[in-house]
């Protein structure tokens, strides 16, 4: 035990009860009864207090890249991990109202309806609304479900046991355990220090996200965590079916693909996957096109239609530059450079066995997730959390800082989709620079840091 808490063991500790005190001191902040933080003033002082927790959150993923800890010190982690958990679950969600449609999309299941049939506002599911659920979903007046076939799998089973948000809750969180776990199997099988972990279970904006608000994507990161440790153990047709499950559950985590087929493993996971896809969809099959829910006029409220959804076009229209056709050049440039990216990655040679093979598959996993969120640019915080899960065996510190950092998008006080995420944007474009510069220089070594072999 003296070992355990001494010298840089020590300062971990510090820092894990310092960043459990800041968040217990931000859900102070709220209001109780209120389905928000309370007031914009509050909700200023919630994200300023949150901030300072993603200052210690660096910190400690700082020492932990740099210092060698006892084995011991993952438990540690994994304790203050769970504790800090445990206190936010019992708030009720008061960062987004989400979590009310999944719960409702699962009672709508349980009765034996096709959630993508009916918005919540149809005369036809008036049997099924209750005081507590349904005058909290978003939306309920135009808007049918726009979640996947995957994630209405979850709700579904949920329903079956839980008609509340705190069993939603949980579910959530036992997905995201599920994908810690796997990743401290894929550490463990690359030779790596087990507390890595700490850079995805300690990360802020992941424990408000999924243990504050039971964001289903917490889903697709239990998944993606369990198909790279199928990846790394070369159970390609299993690491395809999971990630075509995780992509079900929210879009983004398709853009990790070429790095699940590198070195020609191709089409058994492709296979798979399109299998896991085909089953997926079909019990939901009968309301025809319907089955894809909201999923097109949502992306007209965000402004996608028009470019003001994305940052980079935000930002070009605030300089007068908004030339008609600047939507599809941007998506057609987007596009091109991740397909040239994801080719480059897909049919690279996979020399690298054993060790090097994890972190190379994190690695471009890593790339890949965080431009494919960065071009899409959501402005919703929990968009992000996802992208440091790789970030556990490849620790890339772009990715690591925008999986994290946008924090800072729980509030807008500018309403303005440029101005006030260049706090996030563009300190992750220049650590991402930094990166590509230094990889221009050859180090020994490179994919395994001194110190890790323990």
């Amino acid at each position: 035990m003296i070992r355990i808490l001494a010298g840089p063991s020590r300062r971990l500790a510090a820092l894990g009860i310092l960043l459990a005190g800041i968040n217990l001191g931000a859900l102070a902040l709220h209001v109780p009864g209120a389905d928000t933080v309370g007031s914009p003033a509050r909700a200023n002082a919630f994200v300023a207090v949150v901030t300072v927790g993603l200052a210690v959150y660096l910190l400690a993923v700082r020492l932990v890249l740099r210092e060698r800890l006892p084995r011991a010190a993952v438990w540690m982690i994994l304790g203050l991990a769970v504790a800090m958990r445990a206190a936010l679950v019992p708030a009720p969600p008061f960062l987004s109202s989400d979590i009310y449609r999944y719960v409702w999309d699962g009672q709508v299941q349980a009765a034996g309806i096709n959630p993508y049939r009916y918005i919540p506002a149809d005369p036809a599911l008036e049997p099924l609304r209750d005081p507590a659920i349904y005058p909290l979903i978003n939306r309920k007046d135009y808007a049918h479900t726009i979640y996947p076939p995957a994630a209405q799998g979850v709700f579904a089973a949920v329903g079956q046991v839980s008609r509340g948000v705190t069993g939603m809750k949980l579910a959530m969180l036992g997905f995201e355990a599920m994908g810690v776990l796997a990743m401290l199997a894929v550490l463990r099988r690359a030779g790596l220090p087990l507390e890595r972990i700490l850079i995805y279970a300690w990360n802020p904006l992941a424990l408000w996200s999924f243990a504050c608000d039971g964001h289903v994507d917490a889903v697709a990161v239990g998944l993606l965590g369990v198909a790279l440790l199928a990846r790394t153990r070369r159970r390609d047709g299993l690491a395809g079916a999971l990630l075509a499950a995780a992509t079900l559950v929210k879009v983004l985590p398709l853009a990790v693909a070429p790095a699940f087929v590198r070195g020609g493993r191709l089409w058994r996971p492709v296979l798979a996957g399109i299998a896991v896809i085909i089953v997926l969809y079909l019990p939901y099959l009968g309301v025809g096109r319907g089955v894809l829910g909201f999923a097109g006029s949502y992306g007209t409220e965000e402004g996608y239609d028009t470019g003001a959804g994305y940052w980079l076009l935000a930002g070009l229209g605030h300089l007068g530059f908004s030339p008609p056709g600047l939507v599809r050049a941007y998506l057609l440039c987007a596009g091109l450079a991740l397909a040239a990216l994801a080719l480059r990655i897909a049919f690279g040679r996979n020399d690298r066995p054993g060790t090097a093979d994890a972190v190379a598959l994190c690695r471009d996993a890593g790339i890949l997730a965080a431009l494919a969120t960065c071009a899409a640019s959501p402005h919703y915080a929990w968009y992000y959390p996802w992208l440091t899960l790789p970030a556990v065996v490849a620790p890339l510190p772009a990715v690591i800082w925008l999986g994290a950092a946008p924090l800072l998008l729980l509030i807008d006080p500018f309403d303005d989709r440029f101005l006030w995420p260049v706090l996030v944007f563009v300190p992750g474009l220049v650590l991402a620079a930094r990166a590509a510069w230094q990889a221009r220089r050859p180090r020994p070594a490179a994919l395994l840091p001194q110190g890790t072999a323990r």
